[in-house]
């Protein structure tokens, strides 16, 4: 809310909008912004149950609803923008031409009752569509106003966009952290890095409202592609620094210090994953269930220095056993094990995983043309999940928005005559 505890004038309750309950209930974010990233973050605000309205060009909207027609879908499949709805459920669409007065008009009547307004466009086109900070907070003073950038708000490239491909796995050092030496890097996943970056800035935001309910004064929030990244690789660029010029062990695949922390092959060429950090404490039982109850008591794997010590030998021992078994066979013979280990799950396995549907990570959401399965923001509250709602269409929410801010029928049919609004 803005600064004190009074609901924004005309801002609707939870119950007008169909938000669901959360810590964020009667808090109105405006969205400028495009593709993934920023988007996001907002979607992330909408499940802490916050009133998103997605401020969309007339013409396409958002082009990440063309992505899906760029080929996305394989042949013959549902035609649904998965990508659309990650980054968009639960928002209203609004259609505004904020390049025309009408449309300018329309965004600064509703930054006017918002609490947050967020924008993932370069500084030039804020500039050129006066959405930039002192523009938005010439109409509302106290708003909390967040910025979504590639390579952060100073610096040569701060005019500069970026995709999270580059600015955040590539330039951000993930491609090579996760990339064995000698390997071409695996390809990103859709959005890797928007996602995360999207959850930090929300992050970000809940922190900036709590500030303002404390000082009145609203922050100026900005996270990068870059930023988090960096923020990512903490422990390996915090380490790079403190033991630069000081040769650093480096442990190939079938080398690991700890034998029982790392990934092992299955019959059925699966992966699963051990992490016995303590591992002494789990060697004998470990060792039982692995079917090689000699390796106990051998001299060479007795504790966890001889292990470390005859570290090669100890993972070929492994890898001999895990080779000889498939993963459900292994996931059997480790069930009720103490130690922690985890089998290297696909996509599929994993919105099937019993955890996963317990805890609600997954959930399915109604949508016009049948059911979809989108997945929750990782943050809880009240010991329960989210309830996820449907993404918007394009313009969806324009009439409603625009109504209930003040505007009349006839003036709304002249804006769409003169393609100021869709």
């Amino acid at each position: 809310m803005s600064a004190g505890t009074e609901q924004p004038l005309g801002q609707p309750t939870a119950q007008e909008t169909g938000q669901p309950s959360g810590p964020l209930n009667g808090i109105r974010v405006v969205e400028v912004a495009a593709w993934a990233f920023v988007p996001s973050s907002a979607a992330v605000l909408s499940d802490w149950g916050a009133d998103v309205i997605k401020i969309e060009p007339t013409g396409f909207g958002d082009p990440i609803r063309g992505l899906q027609a760029a080929g996305g879908a394989p042949k013959g499949a549902p035609q649904t923008n998965f990508m659309v709805e990650v980054a968009n459920r639960g928002k209203r669409s609004v259609a505004l031409d904020l390049a025309t007065p009408g449309g300018r008009e329309a965004l600064l009547t509703l930054v006017a009752t918002a609490d947050v307004f967020m924008t993932s466009f370069l500084p030039a086109t804020r500039k050129k569509l006066g959405i930039d900070v002192d523009d938005i907070r010439a109409v509302n003073p106290t708003i909390v106003y967040a910025r979504g950038s590639g390579w952060g708000v100073r610096g040569d490239e701060a005019t500069a966009g970026g995709f999270d491909s580059a600015a955040y796995t590539g330039r951000g050092g993930v491609a090579n952290a996760v990339t064995l030496p000698g390997r071409h890097p695996a390809p990103q996943r859709p959005a890797f890095g928007d996602i995360m970056s999207g959850l930090t800035l929300a992050g970000g935001i809940a922190a900036a409202l709590v500030g303002r309910a404390r000082t009145g004064r609203g922050e100026v929030v900005d996270v990068s592609l870059l930023g988090t990244a960096v923020w990512h690789l903490a422990p390996d660029i915090a380490a790079g620094a403190l033991y630069e010029g000081f040769e650093r062990p480096s442990y190939a695949v079938g080398e690991y210090p700890n034998p029982v922390s790392g990934a092992y092959r299955t019959a059925d060429e699966r992966y699963l994953t051990l992490a016995l950090i303590d591992s002494q404490r789990h060697w004998p039982d470990f060792c039982r269930r692995l079917g090689r109850a000699d390796l106990i008591d051998d001299p060479r794997f007795a504790d966890m220095a001889a292990r470390k010590e005859n570290r090669v030998a100890c993972c070929e021992q492994l890898a001999a056993a895990f080779a000889s078994r498939t993963l459900a066979e292994w996931s059997s013979a480790l069930d009720g094990f103490e130690g922690v280990w985890a089998p290297n799950a696909n996509p599929d396995e994993v919105r099937h995983d019993p955890q996963v549907v317990a805890n609600g990570y997954v959930q399915q959401v109604e949508l016009a043309d049948g059911p979809f399965t989108n997945v929750t923001s990782p943050v809880q509250f009240g010991e329960n999940p989210a309830r996820l709602r449907p993404a918007p269409q394009h313009g969806a929410d324009t009439d409603e928005v625009l109504l209930a801010s003040g505007y009349d029928m006839d003036r709304l049919l002249a804006m769409k005559i003169a393609g100021e609004v869709l």
